[in-house]
């Protein structure tokens, strides 16, 4: 395991923006006029009256773009899978953490119209909440079991006390026992080090969330500079040409390699990469992907192809992904066609994003031993039964983990809305209640 990230358990003729709004560029800005007025021909004909009956039509309300939210819930899918298989092709396959952390600086910088220091203590409000919930739970388990920071071996001492803190605000790295009561237990032993994992995330976003002022401050005004900074960091402390040692290293090294997918958040809403011929962006995205895949080729690191083991070919690959992925953005609306069935469960997964993606490695290590108990029911007991449970044992898991996912999106989940000042709801699915009264009966119906 690396130092975070847990392993092996249509578009329109004309442009449009993130939120459905029209892409224009003007010389002193994005103000929505074009560069040069287009003369007119000259007609003696007179100006038509406008119809005072009429009424203009209304614009439409800038809302979630349903094309980022199928890109979120894919990503949080791949990330599910990905540590419940260990397969090390899906970080080549879709690069989920470049993804959500371009997604999080698109939504970042549309928030950054307000004031600062309101919009950071509304992010870090939202962030806090579902972290302690999670925190509570954990550390109660690892106390249960009889783990002493103060005294564990690898943070002991007063330190180890001091880390705690980091299970309350992100900003470093939280203490974690290797090792934790017995192999022969419900779980692993080393169930702490996987349920502490994703933290890293929260991390890195929090780092973000902070620094994004200065970032988007610095990408107006030298927007290319700003964009391709992360990949040059990234090939300074991501390739050893300078080692930074523990946890602050780490941290360094994430906010490098995802740096650059975060700006190109910022890219993304400010309208920059639509101003880029198609052709020319996807073919630049290809280069750089093409480097990321030749870097990864000679520096493969314990489980092959894992880019989470190589910064560099990770920061180039994911950022070459995400400019493709976000230079085809066609900012839906709704989801089209076949996904329109997917709504309701792309809306959950948006909805409790920090929930699934907190929980789900304890969730998976939570089916081993659910699945364990079938081998004592009657029918198990023949070598043919037992060898058939061994073979699609990790099916079984996967089968398993999600309905344990939806258990604790009940349980836990409203914790969202409360950080973000919401009613609380069980099931965000972005099913409505109708007000309606049946005929005769005055009964509420769902509609």
């Amino acid at each position: 395991m690396t130092h975070g990230h847990t392993t092996g358990t249509g578009t329109g003729p004309e442009p449009a923006g993130p939120y459905g709004t029209p892409y224009a560029w003007s010389p002193d800005g994005y103000s929505g006029t074009a560069p040069y007025a287009v003369p007119q021909q000259r007609t003696n004909e007179p100006a038509p009256v406008p119809d005072p009956a009429a009424a203009p039509a209304a614009p439409k309300k800038p809302g979630r773009d349903r094309y980022l939210d199928l890109l979120r819930s894919i990503a949080l899918v791949r990330v599910v899978v990905y540590h419940l298989f260990g397969w090390a092709w899906l970080t080549v396959v879709f690069p989920s953490m470049g993804v959500m952390f371009a997604l999080a600086g698109s939504l970042m910088a549309r928030s950054l119209k307000r004031p600062a220091l309101g919009v950071i203590r509304g992010r870090v409000r939202r962030l806090l909440p579902p972290l302690w919930a999670f925190a509570a739970v954990v550390l109660a388990m690892m106390f249960a079991n009889g783990w002493n920071p103060s005294e564990d071996p690898d943070r002991g001492g007063t330190w180890g006390l001091i880390e705690l803190f980091n299970y309350l605000v992100p900003i470093g790295a939280p203490p974690y026992p290797w090792h934790i009561g017995s192999q022969s237990g419900l779980l692993e032993d080393t169930w702490a080090v996987q349920a502490a994992g994703p933290l890293w995330y929260l991390r890195a976003y929090l780092w973000f969330v902070i620094a994004s002022p200065l970032l988007l401050w610095l990408f107006r005004r030298a927007p290319w500079p700003t964009l391709l900074a992360p990949l040059g960091l990234t090939a300074i402390v991501g390739t050893g040409l300078v080692t930074i040692p523990g946890e602050t290293g780490n941290a360094v090294t994430d906010f490098a390699v995802y740096g650059g997918c975060w700006v190109l958040g910022f890219a993304h809403h400010e309208g920059l990469l639509k101003q880029i011929p198609r052709y020319v962006s996807v073919s630049c995205a290809s280069l750089v992907m093409a480097f990321g895949l030749w870097w990864a080729s000679n520096h493969l690191g314990p489980d092959g192809w894992d880019l989470n083991d190589i910064p560099l070919a990770q920061a180039t690959w994911s950022f070459g992904f995400v400019v493709i992925l976000l230079q085809y953005s066609p900012s839906w609306q709704e989801l089209p066609g076949r996904l329109a069935k997917w709504d309701k469960l792309v809306t959950l997964s948006n909805n409790r994003a920090v929930t699934i993606y907190l929980w789900h490695n304890l969730l998976i290590m939570a089916t081993v031993p659910i699945i364990d108990l079938l081998y004592d029911l009657p029918f198990m007991q023949s070598e043919r039964a037992v060898a058939a449970l061994d073979g699609a044992y990790t099916i079984w898991m996967f089968a398993l983990v999600w309905p344990l996912i939806g258990l604790m999106v009940l349980a836990v989940g409203w914790v969202e809305d409360l950080a973000a000042k919401r009613r609380p709801r069980l099931w965000p699915n972005g099913t409505k209640r109708s007000a309606g009264r049946r005929v005769g009966s005055g009964a509420a119906h769902r509609g």
